[in-house]
């Protein structure tokens, strides 16, 4: 119940039947607990999540851990503490690049993979994972170590010669009178002088710092600290980029005034993002699917004195570039966090990795929120499927926790992932006695949510 006085309300619909699986397409693997949520306050669904739901609309579901076919665990980032990655890097200057030049990278057209993953949601008739594997390596950032000149190539099978002309070269009898100058250095292996070439930039680089030492060289204004991830969110920006882009937060329920003039722009969104990522028929992505997905929501919207300026509940986080949307985040403000709901965009810019760029974004929108309301410091991902190498990309905005199925702990994503290694489903606390806790939902059929022990 709310400091207000207000109840959520909710209508329990069982877990006994297994439905498709919006992750390994298993027919009828997929086992959860659902109840359909008339209204809620964010402290109960706050409490809820933290117990391993997940809302899509006013569907409330739990997967069933050690039934379901691909186990999801809830999972969150320490917003305060995040650092971007390499990869993250590249994205945000991928983008600002294309902001101020107008740079559009080239599309990748490889089969089952698209830049720019959504945040999962799964409803009542299951979506389909991101076609896109985060983890996939580009190449071109890794240095081949064969081809470099200071480096050791004993064992390298690669011969700086063909084969053949150097067994002439070796068989070559000298001619009778005709031996080695004696005035010419002795040959040496390529081998060693390359481990001489090595200890000598080794010494140089050890004088270097000795001098360095004795006379430092002026620091940088930053005093060598790492960038921020707001730094790099708008790091190489002119004053007059060729696209303008602005990030504008609507309230979706109840519908603000701004989303209510948006809406029609939004869907047409939603809609081409639907048919050519998750390939959805024309027919499918209808307005009423996306009012009940990703409009619709129990939450309440409400105000605190130690809260964000723009309250709790659920909101439309949208892109406009040039005038126009391209983006749209969903998302919930809650008491400890923002909670990704899901992301959908405009096809034509898949290339800007939007999905990643989003999550970055709403990283440090968290972190301003923090400032205004001290205990919301962490950013939910929503699931993270481990079994779904598709859903592994949210495992590398850390530091991050994910939650223990049993205990209802959280436990740093280094720790989990030997275990899951092995086995899809696990009791992620090794604390074999910590306590489980218990949540009860009272009356049959609608009841109240009061108590969690």
């Amino acid at each position: 119940m709310a400091a207000g006085g207000s109840y959520s309300i909710v209508e329990y619909f069982g877990g006994d039947d297994g439905y498709r699986c919006g992750y390994c397409k298993h027919e009828n693997g997929n086992f959860s607990h659902g109840m359909w949520s008339h209204t809620m306050t964010v402290q109960d669904y706050q409490d809820l999540i933290d117990r391993g739901w997940r809302r899509s609309g006013k569907y409330v579901y739990k997967p069933v851990m050690n039934k379901t076919c691909c186990p999801q665990y809830t999972i969150r980032c320490h917003a305060l503490n995040f650092h971007p990655s390499k990869t993250h890097k590249k994205t945000l200057k991928k983008v600002n690049r294309f902001l101020s030049k107008g740079e559009m990278p080239v599309e990748q057209h490889d089969e089952g993979h698209h830049e720019g993953e959504p945040m999962d949601s799964v409803h009542e008739e299951g979506v389909q994972p991101p076609p896109q594997d985060p983890l996939k390596i580009d190449h071109s950032e890794v240095q081949d170590i064969s081809t470099s000149p200071d480096t050791d190539t004993t064992n390298s099978t690669a011969p700086t010669m063909p084969r053949d002309d150097a067994e002439k070269t070796t068989n070559v009898t000298p001619k009778p009178g005709k031996g080695v100058d004696p005035n010419r250095p002795l040959c040496r292996k390529a081998k060693d002088l390359r481990k001489e070439r090595r200890l000598q930039k080794e010494q140089q680089k050890h004088q270097e710092a000795v001098s360095s030492t004795v006379n430092p060289a002026p620091s940088k204004s930053s005093s060598n600290q790492p960038k921020s991830l707001e730094e790099f969110i708008t790091e190489s920006l002119p004053n007059d980029p060729l696209h303008r882009l602005e990030v504008r937060l609507v309230r979706s329920n109840p519908p603000s005034p701004q989303f209510k003039a948006s809406f029609d722009a939004s869907y047409q969104v939603y809609k081409l993002y639907q048919m050519a990522i998750h390939k959805d028929p024309p027919d499918r992505p209808t307005e009423s699917q996306f009012k009940r997905f990703l409009c619709d929501s129990p939450l309440e919207a409400e105000t605190a004195p130690d809260g964000p300026d723009v309250g709790y509940g659920s909101f439309h986080q949208q892109y406009w570039l040039d005038g126009r949307i391209v983006a749209v985040g969903v998302l919930d403000i809650l008491p400890s966090c923002v909670s990704s709901v899901y992301l959908y965009y405009h096809p034509e810019f898949s290339s800007l990795s939007l999905g990643t760029y989003s999550a970055l974004r709403e990283i440090a929108f968290t972190r301003q929120l923090q400032q205004q309301s001290p205990k919301l410091s962490y950013y939910y991902l929503g699931f993270y499927v481990h079994s779904c190498p598709k859903m592994h990309y949210k495992g590398q905005y850390r530091p991050s926790d994910l939650l223990c199925p049993e205990t209802y702990t959280w436990l740093t994503i280094e720790r989990c992932i030997p275990r899951l290694d092995i086995s899809a489903y696990s009791r992620l606390n090794e604390n074999a006695r910590a306590a489980i806790p218990v949540l009860i939902v009272m009356g049959e059929g609608v009841g109240f949510l009061t108590e969690y022990a």
